[in-house]
């Protein structure tokens, strides 16, 4: 273990591990940022590079896929539908397909979710709905009730998936 630490590949391992932790990879290896080398890509809902936005709704890095969480009014803050919780999850849902999707995975390669409901009680609703979305077989769940959700959504989801095609449309 020692002989690792005095080696020149035990160092430049160690090193490369520290560097990405530190910021400054791109700046010691005198390249691009990460998005650019295909490390982090930060996407938007059509798959393209996200702006400066506070949240980035889909973010691609070494095949996996992190979904930003999803409100019933995320992708259209003047959606205009009946509020229940069977809307609600299947506006979440198919927002969580579109970003799945544009991030080159599919619903089937979702890892894991966890979903947010305002209220216990919209459980049995949301199930009604989400197991549509997964007719293979669900990914690994965690479902909660909150206090409160933004944008008075009902119900909110994020979730990791597995890249399993080119997803990258610009």
């Amino acid at each position: 273990m020692l002989s690792n630490f005095t080696t020149r590949r035990g160092f430049a391992a160690r090193l490369a591990a520290l560097l990405p932790g530190l910021g400054i990879a791109a700046t010691a290896a005198g390249t691009a940022s990460a998005q650019e080398q295909g490390g982090v890509q930060k996407l938007d809902y059509e798959g393209k590079k996200a702006g400066s936005g506070f949240i980035t709704p889909l973010i691609v890095h070494n095949g996996v896929i992190y979904i930003a969480g999803q409100g019933a009014h995320s992708r259209d803050s003047k959606a205009e539908f009946p509020k229940d919780t069977e809307n609600h999850t299947k506006s979440v849902m198919e927002s969580v397909k579109i970003l799945v999707e544009a991030g080159g995975g599919t619903m089937d390669s979702i890892l894991q979710l966890t979903v947010y409901l305002a209220n216990i009680e919209y459980y049995d609703g949301m199930n009604k709905v989400f197991k549509t979305y997964f007719p293979n077989g669900g990914p690994a769940r965690t479902t909660v009730a909150v206090a409160a959700l933004p944008g008075d959504s009902l119900v909110e989801i994020n979730c990791t998936a597995a890249v399993v095609r080119s997803g990258k449309k610009g």
